[in-house]
């Protein structure tokens, strides 16, 4: 398994800070691992509170300029790095599968998601309107103008490694706003790829600066940003625990936060629902990516008198799914981020079998003919599932699917809303009074009616609870990057 690209130097190993390319502070390196073979396969740049620093005073300084410079010139920027991103899509794919592990096919569809947040953006900079406020009295006129919060910190997560940090740096650069971003430490040369075309796009020095760091330097670089009050705004995804460290640590200075934090998707498919849709709109939520994205369902909820027709019907479909790594042409699951993921996975099977759960398939790592590496782990559907076990709690992120039974509507509202997570809930029904009853009563910041894939950069993504706030994508994206400014003018009789 080789990662061959058309162009090689987007494979970028160092610091990009005030438009240049630079190792760390130190000279300290870290690997980074295929997941597919566990094997260590880059050296990137470890990086130090110096360089966290150093990142911020380039972007403080770049600032100023950027954010007065005319919309269609940062639209225009914005175009120009869309254009090379479509134009890199295939040696951009083969980075994220190389390094994260998701099949080509699912890699292609991520850096065209990705790439469609920074088209999305580039015509939204070009609409940041205000708005002319009613006289309350004569000689009076009242405006409302928007302006760019200042220096952002984008932290971003190893799942969806081109994805989300594009649907971050696109708004924020839109809005004015000049960025400093950290990667996952797992997955960092996609990002780096990624800026290394925002540099060729023609993006001033300063305005887009990135540092990478190993897992335990991570709190130290990322502190830098947190205490440092020229940083306006953090925005991270991620998990619940480390989004709430983040919010704590930000208050002395009183950041704009966007949180997309951990979910506990309910997945309802009540007794009217087409079963085979509904299957299939499982199959797209749930063993997307290998069952790790935060909008996975991890509970399905399947009504008493359809339960058994769904779980065979759902057992068949997952049964068939393809296990292998990204350049088999038809893997359809591919290798698990690493180990510990997989040791979290068994440990929520070994749990729920322990605690009445059927297996129905899947339920172990596996090696084959084509997963041969140490982190593929089977497609798993368990039936008699209860909430007493872990994974009713607890995120799986991986590729499980347990079956819970129930009777009624109102006994499955109150079972898929008693989580302290509130990001993407879907049910399935044909009665369309029960569709906006259900919708109502869903605590979720996204809900999926009779369709499994939910995400567009025209639409608000984000949660509610302890899912974070703000959120992604659509007009509202921009609006986070962005402080809403009231001016009075007066003595005009």
């Amino acid at each position: 398994m080789t990662l061959i690209l058309k162009r090689p130097n987007l494979i970028r190993t160092n610091n990009f800070i005030n438009g240049q390319w630079q190792n760390s502070e130190q000279n300290a390196h870290y690997p980074v691992s295929n997941p597919a073979t566990g094997e260590d396969f880059a050296q990137v740049a470890n990086s130090t509170v110096k360089d966290a620093k150093e990142a911020t005073d380039a972007a403080y300084q770049a600032f100023e300029s950027w954010r007065t410079q005319p919309a269609k010139v940062r639209s225009q920027c914005l175009i120009r790095w869309h254009q090379l991103i479509i134009k890199n899509a295939e040696d951009l794919a083969r980075i994220i599968s190389y390094e994260q592990g998701k099949p080509l096919a699912e890699a292609r569809g991520e850096v065209a998601y990705g790439a469609s947040y920074v088209d999305w953006f580039a015509s939204e900079a070009l609409r940041t309107y205000g708005d002319i406020i009613p006289e309350t009295v004569h000689g009076k006129k009242l405006m409302v103008v928007k302006e760019a919060v200042g220096v952002v910190a984008a932290i971003t997560p190893w799942n969806f490694p081109l994805a989300m940090i594009a649907r971050k740096i696109a708004p924020a650069l839109a809005a004015g706003c000049t960025v400093v971003a950290k990667p996952a430490e797992d997955t960092p040369l996609t990002a780096l790829a990624l800026v290394a075309l925002a540099e060729e796009a023609g993006i001033p020095a300063g305005v887009l600066n990135i540092i990478t760091s190993s897992r335990d330097r991570v709190s130290e670089v990322v502190g830098v940003w947190l205490s440092d009050a020229r940083v306006r705004k953090v925005t991270f995804t991620g998990s619940t625990a480390v989004g709430k460290i983040l919010a704590r640590e930000s208050a002395a200075t009183l950041k704009h936060l966007s949180l997309e934090l951990g979910g506990n998707a309910p997945f309802i498919v009540f007794e009217d629902a087409d079963l085979d849709a509904a299957v299939e709109g499982l199959i797209a939520a749930k063993f997307r990516n290998g069952g790790q994205t935060c909008v996975c369902p991890n509970r399905v909820y399947v009504h008493d008198s359809v339960y058994d027709d769904f779980a065979d019907k759902l057992t068949k479909r997952v049964a068939s799914l393809k296990v292998g790594p990204w350049d088999q042409a038809d893997s359809q699951i591919g290798p698990m981020i690493n180990d510990r993921a997989i040791e979290k996975i068994q440990r929520h099977v070994d749990d729920a079998l322990t605690l009445g759960a059927r297996l129905l398939t899947g339920g172990k790592r596996i090696q084959n003919d084509m997963a041969t590496g140490p982190n593929y782990f089977a497609p798993t559907v368990l039936v008699d599932a209860n909430h007493d076990m872990e994974l009713a709690r607890d995120e799986t992120f991986g590729p499980v699917a347990p079956l819970f039974r129930f009777h009624s509507e109102q006994e499955v509202i109150e079972a898929a809303n008693d989580t302290p997570f509130g990001l993407a809930g879907y049910f399935y029904s044909n009665d369309i009074k029960r569709v906006w009853r259900v919708s109502s009563k869903m605590q979720t910041g996204i809900v999926g009616i009779n369709e499994g894939a939910i995400a567009s950069e025209t639409a608000p993504f984000g949660g509610v609870k302890e899912s974070g706030y703000g959120r992604e994508g659509s007009r509202y994206g921009l609006d986070d990057y962005m402080d809403t400014k009231y001016l009075c003018q007066g003595n005009l009789d």
